[in-house]
């Protein structure tokens, strides 16, 4: 038990919410649809939350090799300021590089023990969902495409945590499609991309002292970026609206603009800090 507990902090269940509201909504989206499987459903979270966390600890082992963690402190060494948080399991000690590739394999083949089980319930055509996850997923920090590293792991993950993981979610569950998911999935990718982008305009100068490109460099300069930021805080709700008109989406759905002011906000604060205003803090 002290080994599970050990391997699952370390592989950031904090960063859960990213992976588990989109299931979950994909599985709200699918109750009362006629092929309903709840076997599926629930082996779909499961799955999805272990190769999530499989993922972020494969991140770990490729970040490793890289020195990433390193580059990160001699970054703050030079005074800039950034996530310095990165593998501590690995520098201190606590565990080795075999180790983490071992927990690795477990995190993972759990979640492709969960896949088998969807598609004997499904069939062969689930299994697209789960080699394209799988290939893009190790393709953001791993070798030879490395999209992490080249401004587009953003994109990667808009595809993983949108439409490939929603649309996957939903084809499990029910063994079809439907425009609502379509709708909601690009909607919701969205906005899990904006966590990832904020934080790379926060870290954009660190980062490019590691020598990491994201999407906030390819944005060029600080207009640029707030301009991506209010795309990704504003569009999602665009899309809603315009669903619920086409009858895509029931009118209900409209509740989610309670929280277009939130959105606003972050583009409004990420502002501040590209230009660097000086603005009073409050936890």
């Amino acid at each position: 038990m002290n080994k599970i507990s050990f391997w699952f902090r370390n592989a950031r269940p904090i960063s859960l919410p990213q992976s588990m509201l989109p299931a979950l909504t994909a599985v709200a989206l699918s109750a009362g649809t006629g092929n309903f499987s709840w076997i599926a459903a629930v082996v779909c979270v499961i799955g999805v939350m272990f190769a999530h966390l499989g993922m972020n600890l494969l991140d770990d082992w490729f970040d490793y090799y890289k020195g990433s963690g390193e580059a990160r402190l001699k970054t703050a060494t030079e005074g800039f300021r950034g996530r310095m948080t990165k593998y501590p399991y690995l520098t201190s000690g606590e565990a080795t590089p075999k180790q983490l590739l071992v927990a690795v394999c477990v995190f993972l083949g759990i979640a492709a023990v969960m896949g088998c089980i969807v598609l004997a319930i499904r069939g062969w055509m689930i299994l697209w969902w789960m080699l394209v996850g799988f290939i893009i997923g190790y393709s953001y920090s791993g070798g030879p495409l490395k999209l992490g590293f080249r401004g587009l792991g953003e994109f990667v993950i808009f595809v993983m945590f949108g439409p490939l993981m929603m649309s996957g979610v939903y084809y499990a569950i029910t063994g079809t499609l439907d425009w609502k998911i379509t709708w909601l999935s690009i909607a919701v990718g969205l906005l899990v991309t904006n966590i990832v982008y904020s934080h790379s305009v926060l870290d954009s100068v660190p980062d490019a002292k590691m020598g990491k490109k994201t999407m906030a460099h390819l944005m060029g300069s600080g207009k640029g970026q707030i301009l991506l930021s209010a795309l990704l805080n504003t569009v999602p709700y665009i899309m809603v609206v315009i669903a619920v008109v086409l009858g895509q989406l029931h009118p209900a759905f409209l509740a989610v603009l309670l929280v277009l002011p939130m959105s606003l906000w972050l583009v409004a604060s990420l502002n501040d800090h590209v230009t660097g205003k000086d603005v009073e803090l409050e936890p």
